[in-house]
């Protein structure tokens, strides 16, 4: 009889233990609840893309109603991998690494975080994103948490509609690649993230990881070494906070592509 009270009275305890834990979040309430902000600019005709690639194209084919009597709208559109906001896969500078295809879904999700060096790259659209930066945020924010995606924010989407200064030049074709003047990572920061921690990707709002002078893009080349995806002329990153804040970067799953037009969010709580 007293074995069965104390294991009535165990069951008792487990059971208020139990009830006054906190219940985990409703991940559905979440979603209902939170925030999401587009990343990504609008591809038309006036989508910048590296001056020597071709522009981005968009025909219509069918617009209007039909001899059956109804509506119909139908067009076709021209692009290369790399332009407007979109991916590099980690083939594009390393040979053997992952086609856009074949790189794993969950490596385009990710917790994210926001790196702001706008006050610097503004006085200096040749500025490097360095080592010290990242420590920087770290300082206030603590290490960048393992498995996220880093965003890097120069300040740059401003003159998203205006080419000269967002790429420095006006000019296409070859003669404008010597003339290119925009803020990226320093490869001594993209040695020190592939060493020190363990991220995903890094994205930011210019054309490339690598500044505008760039003739050797070794930040590409050590970031696609350790397949770490790279998101170029991400947009909107004024509205995204220093931290707590979820990454999805969806590209165009192109089969054998080097990168891929992307719809890349954020997703705030």
């Amino acid at each position: 009889m007293m074995f069965i009270k104390n294991i009535l009275f165990l069951i008792s305890i487990l059971t208020i233990i139990a009830c006054s834990q906190p219940k985990p979040p409703d991940a559905l309430a979440v979603l209902k609840n939170g925030q999401w902000i587009d990343l990504t600019y609008d591809f038309d005709e006036n989508t910048i893309y590296w001056p020597t690639n071709t522009p981005f194209t968009h025909d219509t084919v069918a617009f209007g109603i039909t001899d059956k009597g109804f509506f119909y709208a139908s067009g076709s559109y021209a692009a290369d991998e790399h332009g407007g906001t979109h991916l590099d896969a980690p083939i594009h500078f390393s040979a053997g690494k992952n086609t856009v295809e074949k790189i794993p879904f969950s490596q385009l999700t990710s917790e994210g975080i926001l790196v702001d060096v706008s006050e610097n790259a503004l006085k200096n659209n040749d500025y490097l994103v360095t080592t010290e930066d990242l420590q920087l945020w770290e300082k206030s924010h603590g290490n960048i948490p393992d498995q996220s995606t880093i965003l890097i924010y120069t300040g740059y989407g401003q003159f998203w509609n205006e080419r000269g200064k967002y790429l420095g030049t006006a000019m296409t074709g070859p003669e404008a690649i010597p003339e290119l003047h925009f803020p990226g990572l320093h490869p001594d920061a993209a040695k020190w993230l592939v060493a020190e921690r363990n991220i995903k990707g890094i994205g930011l709002d210019t054309p490339s990881i690598d500044y505008g002078q760039s003739d050797d893009f070794l930040a590409h080349q050590i970031l696609s070494e350790k397949e770490i995806l790279i998101f170029e002329n991400v947009a909107n990153l004024e509205k995204i906070p220093a931290k707590n804040f979820y990454i999805v970067a969806l590209p165009m799953k192109i089969k054998g592509g080097s990168g891929a037009p992307l719809r890349i969010a954020a997703f705030i709580p």
